[in-house]
């Protein structure tokens, strides 16, 4: 559908040219194609446009909102990352501000439309992609744009503040509620594993040394023990961390989603090494030999969860790690399409 779409556009569009100059401005003026292609992120048709007339990256609608300010608004980073290749006029660009007196960062500063808000899972992870495009926007606006105020009397890091100011608050809701249970779980395992390092599995023999000392099962129990125990450890200080944080708007940039990513990765890794142990310890105890298959059955089941869990949290998993690790550079990057 989209391929057929993109022909469609480029056969209507070898029939413009025929028009005067004139016409094809008031063609896009009156249909607003182009502003409503940068509205839901329709890089393939702006790029048709420009080619043919690069001038119409300066129509500006009704609100007097240029293509790239319309990006920002909708938070459409393919479209945005167009500005990019337009070299001195970016600057010319920002400096345009529309009927409210907002410039291009105030535009920033204003919450995404929640169509585009949801695109990423948790109040917190929105918090840190609202700041992404506000820093990415800074990146590119004249120093004295930074202080400027519109029609209300409001900088854009007021205005930012204001509107963020409830997704803020239920960013600190979401991350203190996912690290307080987190941590129940965390300490629960590090207790666990703690006792088993003082337990071991058969016992110990007359000279006060295990039974199972040289089986390889034991080293595999004591070296899962260990990781889990302090894999566990790991993940109580990092929830920990962020019970104390003091949420600022800047701490939901890096600090907070790297502890929760840190400290959720620690805590599966401390689950992954106790049904470990556990196995291992079947495996010791239950010994093929006597028992058949049994040990091994039981040690597969024991994976149930643990698969389960995995298929299930894959997608916040993986939003998480992309929003801490590389976030800038996946967003904010010069793509295939060009503009002239």
């Amino acid at each position: 559908m989209r391929i057929k779409a993109s022909e469609l556009a480029n056969r209507l569009w070898e029939q413009i040219p025929k028009l005067s100059y004139s016409n094809i401005t008031k063609l896009v003026k009156e249909t607003r194609i182009f502003h409503d292609a940068a509205k839901i992120g329709n890089v393939e048709l702006l790029t048709l446009l420009t080619h043919s007339y690069p001038d119409l990256i300066w129509e500006v609608n009704k609100e007097k909102h240029s293509i790239f300010h319309i990006a920002v608004i909708n938070r459409q980073e393919k479209v945005f990352n167009l500005i990019y290749q337009i070299g001195a006029n970016k600057d010319l660009i920002t400096l345009l501000d529309d009927s409210k007196k907002n410039n291009i960062l105030h535009l920033a500063g204003e919450i995404a439309p929640p169509s585009r808000l949801n695109i990423v899972s948790g109040a917190a992870l929105q918090m840190q992609r609202e700041l992404l495009w506000f820093k990415e926007v800074e990146k590119i606006v004249s120093h004295p744009l930074l202080d400027m105020k519109n029609k209300d009397g409001k900088t854009p890091r007021e205005l930012f503040s204001k509107k963020h100011k409830q997704l803020r608050k239920d960013g600190e809701k979401w991350m203190k509620d996912t690290s307080s249970s987190c941590m129940v779980v965390a300490t629960l395992i590090a207790t666990v594993a703690f006792a088993a390092a003082f337990t071991v599995p058969g016992g110990n023999n007359e000279i006060r040394t295990p039974v199972f000392l040289k089986n390889i099962w034991f080293t595999v129990f004591v070296i899962s023990d260990s990781v889990a125990m302090f894999s566990s450890a790991t993940s109580i200080m990092m929830f920990l961390s962020i019970l104390t944080s003091r949420y600022t708007e800047d701490d939901f940039l890096f600090s907070l989603s790297a502890k929760l990513m840190v400290g959720l990765i620690s805590l599966f890794a401390s689950i992954v090494c106790l049904v470990l142990t556990f196995s291992a310890t079947f495996f010791l105890v239950y010994n093929e030999e006597k028992h058949g298959q049994l040990p091994r059955l039981v040690a597969t089941l024991a994976w149930l969860p643990i698969t389960i869990y995995a298929v299930l949290n894959h997608k916040l998993g993986i939003a998480l790690i992309h929003s801490t690790c590389w976030p800038a550079v996946l967003m904010f990057r010069r793509g295939k399409h060009r503009l002239y």
